[in-house]
């Protein structure tokens, strides 16, 4: 496990009647090698114009449409559309419909670690495989 990463398991849940247009999902879970938050943004709101210094970001619609500007170009994306944008990019988010717009924001800087991953063939199981080497369960 890395250094400083909680452990065990914990819950949280998305809140999308919150008076607060940003709310750290990060915190609530004790996530401590990427950001994840949700946002809400009513009919006519907009976020700044920003970009980072090291953070790619992922927005998902959850629901409503976003107005997505990038360098100044504006793409609408609807429910379960997701976009990727890098770090040096200028973005803006804006909720140019008359509906509420939810969206989940996930961002981090650090090298992903794939493939680390161990699966097992049962709860009683006590060795692990790579996932790929383990079969998928039957279905229910």
């Amino acid at each position: 496990m890395m250094q400083g990463m909680e452990t065990g398991v914990s819950y949280a849940k998305l809140d999308p009647d919150s008076d607060e247009r940003f709310l750290s999902l990060r915190r609530a879970l004790g996530v401590t090698t990427f950001g994840v938050n949700q946002i809400i943004l009513r009919p006519g709101q907009r976020g700044r114009i920003h970009k980072h210094l090291h953070q790619e970001e992922v927005y998902l619609v959850l629901a409503g449409t976003l107005t997505l500007g990038v360098e100044g170009e504006e793409r609408e994306l609807t429910q379960g559309e997701i976009v990727r944008v890098a770090p040096e990019v200028r973005r803006q988010l804006v909720n140019a419909s008359q509906e509420d717009c939810l969206l989940l924001a996930l961002g981090g800087a650090i090298e992903h670690v794939g493939r680390d991953g161990e699966a097992y063939e049962s709860w009683d199981a006590e060795a692990g495989a790579p996932p790929q080497q383990v079969p998928l369960p039957g279905d229910l």
